[in-house]
């Protein structure tokens, strides 16, 4: 991040009105659609930390913005790289109408949780239970309206639709809420990448799925999600980064190098891009680094392999 400095939104994107908001002492990035590491050609935010170079902080103001100018996102972090949310995040429509209301503790979302529908209406209202055994805690949830105001869940109870609308899945479930829990049959479709799926839950457990891809093969599953990573762990590829890549002799060279890469659906890796080097031939190393290690498991979504994209940031550092 620190390679990214304020003064560079006035170099590529001087008519954003969020450059009066930003000071010598804070730190800006371009983010793309699903917040990975953007640059001023790719992005659709601009994520702002305040103070950003002040020492021995427990906590810094975080702001996103979308490319109008308008504010995205508000909250505090207690990591300025990779940021770990803390305390009450509210997210924002571009028309300024208040999206979510979340609460943070070290990066889980915890406690009450509301949306509203971008026409301003009230859309959920929820909590987040944590019982320490689980990644990401139960959403509990107890109301909900639709957009012209009727409600379809009343203290806990009624059918729910969930959407999923970002850059990698498409698509929606719906399905029964049981004291404010999923619960029964739920169906869903997935428009990118084109499967159907169904599933099965007991008091907000998933219990088992099976989904059919555009083939009309069915994958039968017993985890949601499963993330891509190496054969032999993140600290193997951490570790073959750190012996093939090439540091240059160029002297006092400090910083950070940020490259994108996908790992495809057979375990290849894919689509390269250097969003920042220090030159000296530090982003071609980079690439060279990278596409030499070929063992990755690929991600899957409900059964079906998908594509998944990683970033990775490259700490250098050559003497005086």
């Amino acid at each position: 991040m620190k390679l990214i400095l304020f003064y560079l939104l006035f170099l590529f994107i001087p008519k954003l009105c969020i450059s009066q908001v930003i000071t010598e002492k804070d730190d800006a990035v371009y983010l793309d659609s699903l917040y990975n590491m953007g640059n001023e050609k790719n992005y659709k935010y601009i994520r702002v930390i305040k103070d950003y170079k002040a020492l021995n902080k427990k906590s810094y103001e975080v702001k996103d913005f979308y490319k109008s100018g308008k504010i995205a996102m508000s909250g505090t972090t207690t990591t300025t790289i990779d940021i770990t949310k803390t305390g009450q995040f509210i997210y924002f429509y571009e028309n300024g109408n208040r999206k979510i209301i979340a609460n943070y503790k070290q990066d889980k979302p915890f406690g009450v949780y509301y949306e509203f529908h971008e026409n301003g209406n009230k859309k959920l209202e929820g909590e987040w239970v944590d019982n320490d055994k689980t990644v990401i805690p139960n959403l509990n949830i107890k109301n909900y309206w639709d957009s012209n105001t009727n409600q379809t869940i009343k203290d806990g109870n009624g059918y729910y639709e969930e959407i999923y609308n970002n850059n990698e899945l498409k698509g929606f479930s719906k399905g029964k809420i049981k004291n404010n829990l999923k619960d029964s049959i739920w169906i869903g479709i997935y428009k990118t990448p084109k499967f159907t799926f169904i599933e099965n839950y007991e008091n907000g457990k998933f219990v088992s799925g099976a989904s059919i891809d555009s083939n009309k093969v069915e994958h039968k599953y017993n985890d949601i999600k499963i993330h891509s990573i190496p054969k032999k762990g993140m600290n193997d590829f951490y570790n073959h980064i750190a012996r093939t890549f090439k540091t240059p002799k160029e002297e006092g060279l400090k910083g950070k190098i940020y490259v994108t890469f996908i790992v495809e659906t057979d375990g290849s890796i894919n689509e390269v891009k250097v969003l920042r080097d220090l030159g000296y031939g530090t982003g071609k190393e980079a690439i060279k680094a990278i596409l030499s290690y070929k063992d990755w498991l690929p991600g899957e979504q409900r059964g079906i392999k998908v594509r998944a994209r990683f970033s990775l940031p490259i700490n250098i550092e050559t003497s005086r």
